[in-house]
């Protein structure tokens, strides 16, 4: 089980295999909706959940993710919005430090307020780059964070960024532009990342349809994860997934 899940990540991405990723906010699911939502996931072949929020104001994490465990196969990866949400039933957590940002609570802060807890679940770590990218308008993620994101148009500074957690030891890039967001990463940003970084690219936030998220795969995103949009409409998940995972193989560098 050591390292199974980042295996997995740097296995498809030197493959050139796209993934997808459902995620759930635990804040507004039950357990009904859990069933029907895991059995689309799995009907559709995801390849991951990821399980967070930026606020989770109820105290059932551990439920939800013995219950996503019960009713289907597929990896559950915690995308933690603070220290607590950490859950020892899932199979991995990625662990965020926003490097696009200069409040040093989320670089560096908060894991040191988890370490020891992170240590003692017997999780698989994944040290996580995390950028949230300005999507248009004002997020949650962006409000908790008290962090100003990396300006859409910006193709640069979104590189370097990578470029920096690539070379500190980030085993992946998240690039975000947070839930609700008005407008998805531009493909151009995505691909000056990609292109620059030898890690695997997980590119989330305001992504709404499969052509979207089809032309982030082509762009050069490795794991594409759709929360907000699936949870207005649950059928997205077959249609992202058969767009992901059609999306042609990218050439490694």
């Amino acid at each position: 089980m050591y390292r199974k899940i980042y295996s997995s990540f740097i296995d498809r991405k030197a493959k050139g295999t796209k993934s997808f990723a459902v995620l759930i906010d635990p804040d507004k699911v039950t357990p009904a909706g859990i069933a029907d939502l895991t059995a689309k996931c799995t009907e559709a072949k995801v390849d991951y959940i990821f399980l967070g929020g930026s606020l989770v104001i109820t105290n059932h994490l551990d439920e939800v993710v013995q219950q996503i465990k019960a009713t289907c196969s597929i990896p559950v990866i915690l995308f933690p919005g603070s220290p607590s949400q950490v859950s020892r039933y899932a199979d991995a957590l990625l662990y965020l430090s926003m490097i696009s940002g200069r409040n040093p609570e989320l670089l560096i802060g908060q894991h040191v307020v988890s370490a020891a807890a992170v240590k003692k679940s017997g999780l698989e770590v994944i040290s996580t780059g995390y950028m949230v990218i300005d999507g248009g308008a004002p997020t949650t993620v962006s409000y908790i964070s008290n962090a100003t994101p990396i300006p859409a148009d910006k193709d640069d500074i979104a590189m370097c960024t990578a470029m920096a957690g690539d070379m500190l030891g980030m085993k992946v890039i998240y690039m975000d532009a947070g839930s609700g967001a008005r407008k998805p990463i531009t493909e151009s940003m995505i691909h000056r990342v990609a292109s620059q970084v030898d890690v695997p690219v997980i590119v989330g936030g305001g992504i709404r349809d499969a052509e979207k998220a089809y032309l982030n795969c082509k762009a050069g995103a490795d794991i594409i994860v759709v929360g907000n949009a699936i949870e207005k409409d649950i059928s997205l998940i077959k249609e992202i997934a058969d767009a992901v995972h059609r999306a042609p193989v990218t050439a490694n560098r």
